[in-house]
C-alpha cells in the first residue's frame, strides 16, 4: 500500500517527520534525494527527526548515535542501539510517497 506523505518541497538538507498510523517516519533530502528511516530511535524512543543532519548521517537529539540515511546502519555507537529500519521515499506527481513499511 502506498502512502503520501506530503509535498516534495523540501530545501537540502531538511528533514521532517511524518506519523503513519500509530508509528513515525523521518525523511530527509540529501543530495537531490529523499530518503526515509523509521522516526523512533530504538534506544531510547527519541524522533531521529528532531535531531540534526551530518553528511548522510541523522543524529539522534537525545544520545547523538547516528544512523546513516541509506542503510539505516548505526555507525557511531553500535554498542547501546540497533540498527533502524529504512523506509523508501519516491516522489510521484511532486508528492512524497512511501510502501507501507509495517504492512503484513
Amino acid at each position: 500500500m502506498k502512502i503520501k506523505l506530503g509535498p516534495a518541497d523540501f530545501s537540502e538538507k531538511e528533514m521532517r517527520g511524518y506519523e503513519v498510523g500509530n508509528r513515525n517516519v523521518c525523511v530527509a533530502k540529501i543530495n537531490g534525494r529523499y530518503k526515509g528511516l523509521d522516526d523512533w530511535c530504538n534506544h531510547a524512543g527519541c524522533l531521529l527527526s528532531g535531531g540534526r543532519l551530518e553528511n548522510n548521517l541523522v543524529i539522534c537529539p537525545c544520545h547523538e548515535v547516528g544512523f546513516d540515511m541509506d542503510t539505516g546502519k548505526n555507525v557511531t555507537s553500535p554498542e547501546i542501539a540497533d540498527d533502524q529500519p529504512v523506509v523508501g521515499v519516491e516522489v510521484q506527481d511532486g508528492q512524497l510517497v512511501i510502501d507501507d513499511p509495517w504492512a503484513k
